[in-house]
Formats: structure tokens, C-alpha cells, sequence
């Protein structure tokens, strides 16, 4: 993962996940949705795990 994915995980965390699937951009929105930070936490968590 480069700066510029870990920067698009925190300003904006759906967006950051929108090749991993369907999945995770609905996960990581809910959670966006539901607190900020969870969505960032999420996202970092997706895009960490190629």
C-alpha cells in the first residue's frame, strides 16, 4: 500500500476499497456511515491485506 491509497483510506475510505469488491466498498460504507474512524480503520485493514 503507497501513500497515496493510505491518504484516499483516510479522507475518503469507500472509495479507497472500490477495486477489492463489492463487498468491501459496502462494508467499509456502513461503517463510514456509522463513525469515521471505523471506516478509516476498515479500509486501512482491506488495503493493507494484498
Amino acid at each position: 500500500m503507497g501513500l497515496g491509497r493510505a491518504l484516499l483510506c483516510i479522507l475518503l475510505p469507500p472509495l479507497a476499497v472500490l477495486d477489492k469488491g463489492c463487498g468491501s466498498v459496502l462494508l467499509v460504507a456502513l461503517l463510514t456511515i456509522a463513525g469515521w474512524v471505523p471506516g478509516i480503520l476498515a479500509a486501512l485493514f482491506i488495503c493493507s491485506k494484498d
